[in-house]
């Protein structure tokens, strides 16, 4: 064991998710004494029953409801540079197997083994996303690990959605190596089923862009062949150009960001579908609305929106609304088209989420059938004893 480490205790039974491969140890299952309130937020920490026998070791944030998330059940395990480049050794390797380009998710946290943790590789650039005060500390091992495994021309630094803010940490966009004067020029392209696509880096959402849909964007784009196509809430073009690489007679992307939009039209372009993707920027209920005072129909209408669900008390409101959203789109729907729905929100289960759609439909007034569900890609894969990442859900429909 490793004498300099400090310890946590379990309270007795404290260890009961824990022992069945639980990856979090929540605060209430912890000794929170003044030593342990003391440590600082990512420390690493041998986790011991309250028997005194250790069981792992730990990322620990005595501030966070996630108190501690298990890095192994190695209590005397280094969590160094060398432990790193491991996990990431095994993951790239999972990667090539399992996808062959070099765009994918590299890390997906607790299911790879670097808890909240995300790596998104863009070809030679890698974009590390560290949501947990655990991997925000040991930032540079992981720099020094990933330089060792790939040597990357970039590695970008990004974070600052609400998962930081729980662990209490600030926003951080920087670039530790490869731009001069850290800064990252221009944009990435990246290769997604054959499809060429742009994405921003440096002023995009999250990574940049969202690789869970590569195999759902593939699976919509089957239906469009011949048909009028509107793509929601399309950011840049991942859904909407997919399906005119597919034979879409029309797709009208549809967006908030109009910067996002612009690189959907010259992924179009890049694609040679330029003259058969259009976009207009508007937000996607007002959008919906108008089109059905215009009577305006679609044969394949696709929607992956932002989480609506962002939090436990969200819940209803949030099921209201891909409700609301599955009414809307179920009504622009040609008879016998087809319509896609996504939520990316972990706090709505698959089956609350299909009851909603399904309840949407029949508010429309329509009928149809569920023809496929789907979750992320393989390269997002799911901690067998963590559901929360399995947040994606796709329902592909027939309307009637």
């Amino acid at each position: 064991m490793s004498p300099d480490r400090p310890r946590v205790k379990l309270q007795p039974g404290g260890d009961k998710r824990a022992g069945l491969g639980h990856p979090w140890i929540f605060s209430n299952e912890l000794v929170m004494d003044p030593a342990a309130k003391a440590l600082p937020p990512g420390e690493v920490v041998t986790v011991a029953r309250a028997d005194g026998r250790p069981l792992g070791a730990a990322f620990f944030n005595p501030h966070s409801l996630i108190a501690a998330r298990l890095l192994t059940r190695e209590a005397g395990r280094a969590i160094d540079e060398t432990f790193l480049h491991r996990r990431l050794e095994r993951a790239l390797k999972l990667r090539e197997r399992l996808i062959g380009a070099p765009f994918y998710r590299l890390i997906h946290a607790e299911a790879d083994g670097i808890p909240g943790c995300i790596i998104d590789r863009f070809g030679d650039v890698m974009v590390v996303e560290p949501n947990a005060a655990g991997a925000d500390r040991l930032i540079e091992p992981l720099i020094g690990a990933l330089d060792r495994l790939l040597k990357p021309r970039t590695i970008v630094v990004s974070g600052d959605g609400p998962a930081r803010t729980l662990e209490g940490l600030a926003p951080v966009h920087r670039v530790v190596q490869g731009s001069p004067g850290g800064t990252l020029e221009g944009l990435i392209e990246l290769q997604e089923h054959g499809a060429r696509f742009l994405a921003d880096l440096a002023e995009g959402q999250k990574t940049g862009w969202f690789y869970d849909q590569r195999d759902n964007r593939l699976l919509a784009a089957r239906f469009a062949k011949g048909a009028d196509v509107l793509d929601l809430y399309a950011y840049s073009g991942g859904f909407g150009v997919q399906a005119a690489r597919h034979g879409a007679k029309s797709v009208l992307s549809v967006d908030r960001s109009q910067p996002a939009l612009d690189l959907a039209r010259r992924a179009a372009a890049l694609n040679g579908v330029g003259e058969r993707l259009m976009t207009e920027t508007a937000e996607a209920f007002d959008f919906l609305e108008q089109a059905a005072s215009a009577h305006r129909t679609f044969d394949l209408v696709m929607a992956d929106p932002p989480a609506f669900v962002k939090s436990k008390k969200d819940f209803h409101q949030g099921g209201r609304a891909y409700r609301k959203l599955a009414r809307l789109c179920a009504g622009r729907v040609r008879s016998g088209g087809f319509l896609f729905l996504a939520s990316c929100s972990h706090h709505m289960p698959a089956e609350e989420f299909r009851a909603q759609v399904a309840r949407g439909l029949h508010e429309a007034g329509r009928s149809g059938r569920i023809l496929h569900t789907a979750g992320a890609a393989p390269d997002h894969p799911v901690h067998p004893m963590l559901p929360e990442s399995a947040y994606l859900k796709a329902l592909l429909l027939q309307v009637d």
